[in-house]
């Protein structure tokens, strides 16, 4: 195998390892706590504002449901998901 080519393959194995953790970077923050709770706070105060704005009764309470929504599909949907790949792919 010339020099050159080892070069290569290693140039390659060093961009999949990068890549790798870039993938390891996403899914750790789209399993994180954190994630979640931003995106509870936000669907909170948005909500929050659209109640006030149309006037709704007891907005601040009103507001829970879209954030409990979301908290039950993030708990939910793991085990949907491992279901489902059960099932597809016999796994």
């Amino acid at each position: 195998m010339s020099e050159e080519r080892l070069k290569q393959i290693e140039s390659e194995l060093e961009q999949i390892k990068q890549r790798n953790v870039r993938v390891e970077i996403d899914k750790a923050w789209e399993t994180s706590a954190f994630r979640v709770g931003c995106i509870c706070a936000i669907t909170y105060l948005v909500a929050v504002a659209l109640l006030y704005a149309i006037d709704a009764d007891r907005p601040l309470l009103g507001a829970v449901v879209p954030v409990f929504g979301f908290l039950l599909s993030t708990q939910s949907l793991p085990a949907i998901k491992r279901w489902w790949i059960k099932r597809k792919f016999g796994e």
